[in-house]
């Protein structure tokens, strides 16, 4: 089972930006970005596969990036022109073990971070 360890939260103005990472020990062909606001339920953000083809979510396109550092195993989420919908919990994801297929299909996320907090403020 592959753990990943989320970093780079914290509390921002709106139209600010930040940086999350996602440290993992193992690979997947899928890796990913999730969030979670209060009371609603966790959407997919992002999402990289390992020839390094990406896919965002239709809210934070052109403002989020995700990259992946294969070297160290680090999973970024570079978010920029923060809004205040974006205050979430962002958690890291690794997809199923033997996945191939379009990495944005979230359903097929199956390991999870513990999850970094961004809020952002009006």
């Amino acid at each position: 089972q592959v753990t990943l360890v989320e970093s780079g939260g914290g509390s921002v103005q709106a139209g600010g930006s930040l940086r999350l990472s996602c440290t993992y020990t193992s690979s997947r062909y899928c890796m990913g970005w999730f969030r979670q606001a209060p009371g609603k339920e966790r959407e997919g953000v992002a999402a990289i596969d390992s020839d390094g083809s990406t896919r965002y979510a239709d809210s934070v396109k052109g403002r989020f990036t995700i990259s992946e550092d294969n070297v160290q195993n680090i999973l970024y989420l570079h978010m920029n022109s923060l809004k205040p919908e974006d205050t979430a919990m962002y958690t890291c994801a690794a997809g199923s073990l033997w996945f191939r297929g379009r990495c944005s299909d979230w359903s097929k996320y199956k390991n999870w971070g513990r999850g970094t907090q961004v809020t952002i403020s009006s």
